[in-house]
């Protein structure tokens, strides 16, 4: 059995306030002894408006420095979202971030960082203007916590199926969404919608974690692998746990082979 925590939380554009708020999630996952600890998009920093190169640390900025350091006092593993400084070179001004979640063990050990392939360029939005890509080719991240793989993609990545494909043919049990998902018309429908097809086509554990505040919908939610909705949060800022059982993944699996019978592969382009 693996406990989960799911933090969904208001994340400021105060750095410092955000690691206050990283501080008090870690405590409410080891107050119940759970696993790991599961944060959303932009835990580091966020503005509604828009998160770019203002908002970038390195990987051995504060940010992550703070979540090994909670990790490994608290022997709790986490997953967090974070931007990073983009790698194409040119003046301050020109300069785009890196839309990042990382991931580190219970030893507070970082295990890796997914850097986001698809580009909120939509419903009039355009994240490109800040942001840059992550390769598409990247090997995906997984994470193991207890009987567990835990992979990752993260908020608009969750529209193109193949993403997810992808994390579960590198050993992904269970797909981890942290998003910063934007309210508007239909948005929490699709988001519910599309975590549940990926835990159905995946037969994976889906654990869709967003952010709370204003702008964006909140409305965690996990999904078994057999599409079943087994925790729905509304739009407050709030802690839940839920404990992962790899039997009954598995028995989902006997039952229901589909990764088996598939035909065709996913290839990154």
């Amino acid at each position: 059995m693996t406990r989960v925590t799911v933090a969904q939380v208001e994340v400021a554009d105060d750095h410092e306030a955000n690691r206050y708020m990283v501080a008090d999630a870690f405590q409410a996952a080891a107050a119940v002894d759970a696993n790991l600890l599961v944060l959303p998009e932009y835990a580091s920093g966020y503005h509604r408006h828009g998160v770019g190169i203002e908002h970038a640390e390195p990987l051995d900025g504060a940010f992550v420095s703070t979540l090994r350091t909670l990790a490994a006092e608290h022997g709790t593993a986490v997953i967090a979202g974070t931007t990073l400084p983009g790698a194409t070179p040119g003046p301050a001004d020109a300069r785009r971030a890196v839309n990042a979640v990382v991931a580190v063990d219970a030893s507070g050990e970082l295990v890796g960082a997914y850097r986001k392939v698809h580009l909120y360029d939509a419903f009039g939005t355009r994240e490109s203007d800040r942001l840059e890509p992550g390769p598409a080719d990247a090997a995906p991240l997984t994470l193991r916590v207890g009987d567990l793989t835990f992979g990752v993609i993260t908020c608009y990545d969750l529209r193109f199926p193949e993403s997810a494909r992808r994390v579960v043919d590198a050993g992904a049990e269970v797909l981890v969404v942290p998003a910063a998902w934007v309210a508007g018309p239909l948005k929490a429908e699709h988001w519910r919608t599309l975590l549940t097809a990926r835990a159905i086509e995946n037969t994976v554990v889906t654990v869709g974690v967003g952010m709370a505040g204003k702008g964006v919908t909140g409305r965690s939610v996990l999904v078994g692998p057999d599409g079943v909705v087994g925790l729905e949060l509304d739009e407050r800022p709030q802690y839940r746990t839920v404990d992962l059982d790899p039997e009954e993944l598995a028995a989902v699996r006997r039952a229901n082979p589909s990764l088996q019978n598939r035909r065709y592969a996913v290839v990154p382009r």
